[in-house]
């Protein structure tokens, strides 16, 4: 996986506009070693307290999500710090104590237009208490998927008309049979297995 160490100045451009300046106070009172890397699948961000003898908080980001998700997700891990400054790891890593810390500093980028309205709304419905990660609450990211760079062509599995196919990333054709509880009963083409899907699984929709 490739990494790199972004200065404070080159984080400007992974942000929605007007908000630089809130994040580099961060890093202006606390030694935090940023790094951004390219797309993971399993996680959006993640933060590191300090290694034994040395100062610096290290958080990764991944540099493939849009300004909005990635404000958000440098906000969360921003809040980790400062819970493992204050309870160190007396608490639980999405605790309430956590969740307190988190709600208050996203408050301060709403209500100013940083967010589309579909976004802060999602948001602003979190805020009571907020998930472990953006993936966890399901209007949020479905708000959020609307701003990808590759929203055009990415479809979720949720919005695959029944009887439809659909290819997975690793390349796979399905096609969509029923809704169940809280997934979607799909049979692969090739070996005619059936799986079910979550519906925010991120596919792309093709004709058969």
């Amino acid at each position: 996986m490739s990494k790199r160490e972004e200065p404070i100045h080159a984080l400007e451009r992974f942000l929605p506009e007007g908000t630089f300046s809130k994040i580099a106070i961060f890093f202006k009172q606390y030694d935090i070693h940023l790094t951004v890397t390219r797309e993971r699948a399993s996680v959006l961000g993640d933060y590191r307290s300090p290694l034994a003898g040395q100062s610096a908080h290290r958080i990764s980001i991944n540099g493939s999500l849009n300004p909005y998700s990635f404000l958000i997700t440098l906000v969360h891990e921003l809040a980790h710090m400062l819970a493992y400054i204050q309870y160190k790891r007396s608490i639980q890593p999405h605790g309430s104590e956590w969740k307190n810390i988190f709600s208050h500093l996203l408050a301060n980028y709403m209500g100013q237009n940083i967010f589309p309205a579909d976004v802060e709304e999602a948001l602003q419905k979190s805020l009571n208490s907020p998930k472990a990660s953006t993936c966890s609450d399901p209007n949020l990211y479905r708000a959020l998927k609307r701003y990808d760079k590759n929203a055009a062509q990415v479809s979720l599995v949720e919005d695959i008309p029944l009887q439809q196919h659909f290819r997975t990333k690793d390349g796979r054709v399905f096609q969509k049979l029923a809704k169940m509880r809280t997934r979607f009963r799909c049979k692969e083409i090739a070996t005619g297995h059936i799986y079910l899907f979550p519906a925010l699984v991120e596919v792309k929709s093709i004709a058969i």
